[in-house]
């Protein structure tokens, strides 16, 4: 199992990161050290002084596939859950600065928490996929699947030229506007639509 994450795929989280717009699908992974355990509480790295929350909508890969067909890229997911992809903005900042992978400031232990799935036949809008995640009770992001730079189908076409989606893995498809810094103490509670996925507190 693998998870792959899509960065700058909300335009205006480009623009309130002063980020370049790209022109096709930008890409990292995290390993499977990165999952936390469902009601486990995010621990706070004592290597970063500004960890941040970047909520997403999730996808879960059915199927394994190489070089993938954009239209046939639909078959190869089934269902979706909201997550969040924290980052140590500090160390990303440096590593930018300086050239260097980002894997220290996206990668490291506990830093994929995530829903349980829901079928996406079985969403409310599954052309125009609701989510949001409330950090100690007050909204901080709220998205949609239609803002999206690339869509779920452009996303899995561009992953598989380069790497082979396995059943079972997780594609982390971008956030939208408004990141921000989480604190110990803090609660978070992600939404998918209408629904409370799940909540989890820093510590």
């Amino acid at each position: 199992m693998k998870i792959i994450c899509i960065g700058r795929n909300y335009l205006a989280h480009v623009k309130e990161l002063d980020n370049a717009l790209p022109t096709e699908p930008m890409f990292f992974m995290k390993p499977e050290t990165a999952l936390l355990p469902a009601g486990e509480p995010f621990p706070y790295p004592d290597f970063s002084k500004e960890v941040n929350y970047e909520t997403e909508l999730v996808l879960h890969i059915c199927k394994t596939g190489k070089a993938i067909d954009e239209k046939m890229a639909s078959e190869y997911y089934d269902a979706i859950t909201v997550g969040i992809d924290f980052t140590a903005r500090d160390l990303q900042n440096q590593c930018k600065a300086k050239g260097h992978p980002w894997e220290i400031a996206k990668a490291f232990d506990s830093s994929a928490p995530m829903g349980s799935f829901k079928k996406i036949s079985g969403l409310k809008h599954p052309e125009d996929i609701a989510f949001g995640m409330k950090l100690n009770g007050e909204w901080r992001q709220q998205g949609h699947s239609r803002d999206m730079i690339f869509s779920f189908d452009r996303i899995i076409a561009h992953v598989s030229r380069f790497v082979t989606l396995n059943e079972g893995d997780f594609i982390f498809t971008g956030t939208p506007q408004g990141v921000g810094e989480v604190h110990v103490g803090d609660t978070l509670e992600l939404f998918l639509e209408d629904e409370s996925l799940f909540s989890f507190c820093i510590k």
